[in-house]
């Protein structure tokens, strides 16, 4: 049986998203591994934005490096 934790954060995710997310998940080990839908077992962490990072940043500064970014 698959098993698939996927975490996100926490800004404003709706039902529908998380939905369409577990649907995709399940979509795709159906297409890629063969499995029955029913067999796969998907799921979503909520997690802080301030407990993970990007490229050795806090998620949020390196968000802000990428706004200033496209500003220039």
């Amino acid at each position: 049986m698959p098993y698939v934790n996927i975490r996100i954060t926490r800004e404003g995710t709706t039902r529908a998203q998380k939905a369409a997310l577990i649907k995709g998940v399940t979509g795709l080990l159906k297409d890629v591994l063969d499995k029955d839908p029913a067999t796969t077992f998907v799921v979503l962490d909520e997690v802080e934005l301030e407990d993970w990072g990007v490229g050795g940043l806090p998620v949020d500064a390196y968000r802000r490096t990428l706004e200033l970014k496209a500003d220039k």
